[in-house]
């Protein structure tokens, strides 16, 4: 399977467990505590094939990056969280940073 889908399917599963983490309540509420382990296991799984594939520095990276980006859009859309001219800022130096490290730098497999 192509490693970048995997990739996302991990960046996805992250965001669904880091979303039922916020809606665990400290995990005492079971569904969602359920959510977050789940999440976060297929997240790891799916993370565990991509870097056999792809350099662990672009997964890791991209990996990272794009669960904060989307992160912060599920906080601002979901809960209504706030977000500045200096978070916004943040966000697109974020997604800058992993369009040049899979498609400007050597380091990618292309």
């Amino acid at each position: 399977m192509n490693p970048y889908v995997l990739l996302a399917g991990a960046i996805l599963a992250e965001l669904l467990g880091t979303t039922a983490l916020k809606l665990s309540d400290g995990f005492s509420e079971l569904v969602p505590s359920l959510g977050v382990v789940l999440g976060y296991g297929l997240a790891f799984y799916l993370v565990s094939l991509t870097v056999e594939e792809l350099p662990i520095g672009v997964v890791y990276g991209t990996w990272a990056a794009l669960g904060i980006v989307g992160v912060a859009a599920i906080g601002v859309v979901v809960f209504d969280e706030p977000i500045d001219l200096a978070g916004v800022l943040g966000i697109f130096l974020i997604i800058s940073g992993v369009y040049c490290i899979t498609v400007v730098s050597q380091t990618s497999a292309h």
